[in-house]
């Protein structure tokens, strides 16, 4: 039996990497999945592949949410299964942060993470549950150069314990996510020569015990556990999945 038939979903970011994955995963399993994201095209192109709805969709943006949450009551009603995984990554040194980079990454990852909970709750049906996704680096030191990053993702899992509190009594579970090393486009967007970022990662692999990237797909049967009915008792958690790599002795 399908473990989401005749849910509808919600996923935000939804048009590459663990966002995409999730959606595939989604629909594999009965739902009936809404995906959002900034470009045009590329909303376009996936929700094609996928079969899903796509709403383009600026998470930084109050009035972009208040946008996403009309079209999702026309075309889904209310909503099961919301997935907060929009958010973007910047490498920047800690001496070199400046308000406008600061406040473009928390715009994204932390005040729209919020707002687009808050915006949907009036649409959220009772027993929904919402999975916001952070971060490895919102509880391990990862490396140069994420400082606010790591800041908003742990700020997100702050979030989680204490708006799942608040939403217990309604049957609403709120979990976090919080991938290490994981194979997504995102890492592709730092400015990096190619060869550096190739260089790093395979350091990075070295480091994993598991030795490999995990890959999106990984991440998105982990959010299909949690969003399911198998998780029911489950809230106000964090879900690390990173192949081992936060929990290596320093002296390794």
């Amino acid at each position: 039996m399908q473990k989401l038939l005749n849910k509808t979903a919600v996923i935000t970011g939804g048009n590459s990497g663990i966002g995409f994955a999730t959606a595939q995963e989604f629909i594999n399993e009965g739902a009936k999945v809404l995906i959002t994201g900034r470009n045009e095209n590329l909303v376009t192109e996936a929700a094609k592949q996928l079969g899903a709805i796509g709403v383009v969709s600026d998470q930084s943006k109050l009035s972009q949410i208040d946008a996403l949450i009309d079209s999702t009551k026309k075309q889904l009603g209310k909503v099961d299964i919301l997935v907060i995984n929009a958010g973007i990554f910047s490498l920047v040194p800690f001496e070199a942060v400046s308000e406008e980079s600061y406040d473009s990454i928390l715009n994204v990852n932390l005040k729209g993470v919020f707002f687009t909970l808050q915006k949907f709750l009036p649409i959220l049906n009772d027993n929904a549950s919402v999975i916001l996704i952070s971060a490895l680096g919102a509880t391990t030191a990862s490396f140069e150069g994420t400082s606010v990053y790591n800041a908003t993702r742990a700020a997100v899992n702050s979030l989680t314990r204490s708006v799942s509190f608040e939403l217990a009594p309604k049957g609403i579970r709120v979990n976090a996510v919080s991938p290490g090393p994981i194979q997504t486009p995102i890492f592709g967007k730092v400015g990096f020569p190619i060869a550096e970022l190739e260089q790093m990662a395979g350091v990075i692999q070295q480091r994993i015990p598991l030795k490999r990237f995990g890959t999106a797909t990984d991440v998105a049967k982990l959010i299909l556990f949690i969003a399911s009915s198998d998780a029911s008792f489950i809230t106000g958690s964090e879900y690390v999945i990173d192949g081992g790599i936060g929990h290596i002795p320093a002296m390794s």
